[in-house]
């Protein structure tokens, strides 16, 4: 089945209005329907609904009627399938792969990711207010908020934060100068972005099967 609708896939998406559609229905988890879509893409719906007929066919879309809030026929709104998430998770597993396996064959490779996730971590914490107070739990709290953004599944004890999953796990066993040094230096670049006196004393990657381990600590004054 697979190999008779690759053909499909690739039809489907070699039409840029096609990946707009895509695009567009990938950030819209309540679906949108075919004159909203028209709307942004700036196409007529008609057009619009000969599009959605070849991502339909090609399994990356479903529709479905709207919740009925007035009355009269309900709105179709379109969504993407299963298949599509599944499909992209594919493609960036791939381009990870690719720039895992080329870092970590660089001469400085591993203390590029380093840098690289500090940089990372200093732009996705919430800054405090210039001459805010910062005190330890909140630091730790937007740590650990930045962590479950990006799927780590974290858990706070005491100054450890345990992270039940690693969204790159099989990277991190074949790379983990690279993929675990990122995430390191991500908490890092956090924890120096907040402020405050915690700095990250250790990552212990895969301490057991599921689990991996950030010890905090105080800086020295």
């Amino acid at each position: 089945m697979d190999g008779e609708r690759r053909p499909s896939l690739h039809r489907a998406l070699a039409d840029e209005r096609r990946r707009r559609i895509v695009d567009e229905l990938r950030n819209a988890s309540e679906g949108l329907d075919a004159h909203e879509l028209a709307a942004r893409l700036d196409l007529h719906a008609n057009t619009i609904r000969w599009h959605l007929g070849v991502l339909a066919d090609a399994g990356l879309i479903d529709s479905a009627p709207a919740r009925h809030t007035t009355r009269g026929r309900p709105r179709i709104v379109y969504r993407l399938t299963q298949d599509a998430h599944a499909r992209d998770a594919d493609e960036h597993r791939l381009l990870a792969s690719v720039l895992s396996g080329a870092v970590a064959g660089m001469d400085g490779g591993p203390e590029a990711a380093v840098e690289a996730g500090r940089a990372w971590g200093r732009y996705l914490v919430r800054r405090p207010l210039p001459l805010a107070p910062v005190n330890e739990p909140e630091v730790v709290a937007e740590v650990v908020s930045v962590l479950d953004t990006q799927g780590f599944d974290p858990e706070v004890d005491g100054r450890r934060i345990l992270m039940r999953r690693c969204p790159f796990h099989d990277l991190a066993t074949t790379h983990p100068d690279v993929v675990c040094g990122m995430h390191g230096g991500l908490i890092a670049g956090a924890l120096a972005e907040l402020g405050g006196r915690l700095e990250l004393e250790e990552l212990r990657p895969f301490v057991e099967p599921g689990l991996c381990v950030a010890r905090l600590a105080s800086r020295d004054s």
